[in-house]
């Protein structure tokens, strides 16, 4: 008997107590703990959403007490949300963050489907030693990574995209200084940093595509593009997937690489919702503000990625 049917069963003889209520006790410190550092904050910030919280009224009070009963900031509803959806500025950090979902995820799947193939490739020596490099990165501080490209991408002579350009002779580019070259910096910048999460889902979902399949395919006269459309998209189509949802929910919350390069520049044109919601929170002090921005981006990126597992038949068989 496990040590789990042990304790639920010495539970189950305290008096008024099922087998039921026994399994429900036995969650509750994993419940406690899920509330303390994630469902709280949640609820604290919806809280703030509701209120006019700045600096100035929400640590008025002395004390924890006072900061968790939002100090002496006003009630004021929806104005918060009232305000930011009339925002212009809400509207294009909005567009711009799932436009940058879409570039970055569509350049992340092309990236890794094409270095996972090639690393699984019989005609590919030495495997292990590429697969040990195409992992690295993510050994890196990110904010490290993020500085290099920044460097990378210098609107300067001698930044290193510049020196490239001007070998090939074509003139230097100021990167981050342009709305889209810098939109372009941040989409090869998000890549880098999530391609080996994503190489590694797809590598493993390629090598449990089955050997005799394309090997009838082979018998058949199928050739290289057939069979990966017709034999390993379709066997890797729910891993990929499933990567793919996970790294855009990382896009659409990606603050360091915008923040970075050019705080969402030039003129905030790239700035993405959570960049807007830190300027707005800390910058200008809005604290209700900042919240009603950051739930309304939960509420979206929740939404986004539950019809995209319900639609992608993701979550089949969890019940079973």
């Amino acid at each position: 008997m496990s040590t789990v049917s042990r304790a639920a069963d010495r539970i189950e003889s305290v008096p008024f107590l099922t087998r039921d209520d026994a399994s429900l006790l036995l969650v509750l410190p994993g419940l406690f703990v899920f509330s303390a550092f994630m469902l709280f904050p949640v609820l604290y910030l919806l809280g703030i959403s509701f209120t006019n919280a700045e600096p100035a009224n929400l640590f008025a009070g002395e004390g924890v007490v006072a900061v968790l009963t939002f100090g002496d900031a006003l009630f004021v509803g929806l104005e918060n949300y009232a305000d930011v959806l009339t925002d212009g500025q809400f509207w294009n950090s909005f567009g711009v963050t799932w436009l940058f979902v879409a570039t970055s995820v569509t350049l992340k799947i092309g990236a890794s489907l094409a270095i996972a193939l090639t690393v699984t490739s019989d005609l590919v020596r030495g495997k292990r030693v590429l697969r040990s490099l195409i992992i690295f990165p993510m050994g890196l501080p990110p904010i490290f990574t993020i500085t290099v490209w920044r460097g990378i991408f210098s609107s300067a002579e001698f930044g290193l995209m510049n020196q490239l350009l001007t070998a090939f002779g074509a003139s230097s580019v100021a990167w981050l200084s342009g709305r889209w070259t810098a939109f372009v910096a941040y989409n090869v910048t998000e890549a880098w940093l999530a391609y080996p999460f994503m190489v590694i889902i797809t590598v493993s979902a390629l090598q449990d595509v089955p050997e005799e399949l394309h090997e009838a395919a082979v018998v058949d006269g199928a050739g290289f593009l057939a069979r990966f459309a017709h034999i390993t998209l379709p066997s890797i189509k729910r891993p990929v997937l499933f990567a793919s949802i996970l790294t855009s929910a990382a896009s659409f919350q990606q603050f360091l690489i915008p923040f970075v390069f050019n705080q969402g520049g030039p003129a905030r044109a790239n700035e993405l919702i959570v960049v807007y919601g830190y300027r707005e929170a800390l910058s200008f002090q809005q604290y209700g503000r900042g919240a009603a921005i950051s739930i309304i981006a939960l509420v979206f990126i929740g939404a986004f990625m539950w019809l995209n597992v319900k639609k992608g038949r993701l979550a089949d068989g969890v019940n079973e």
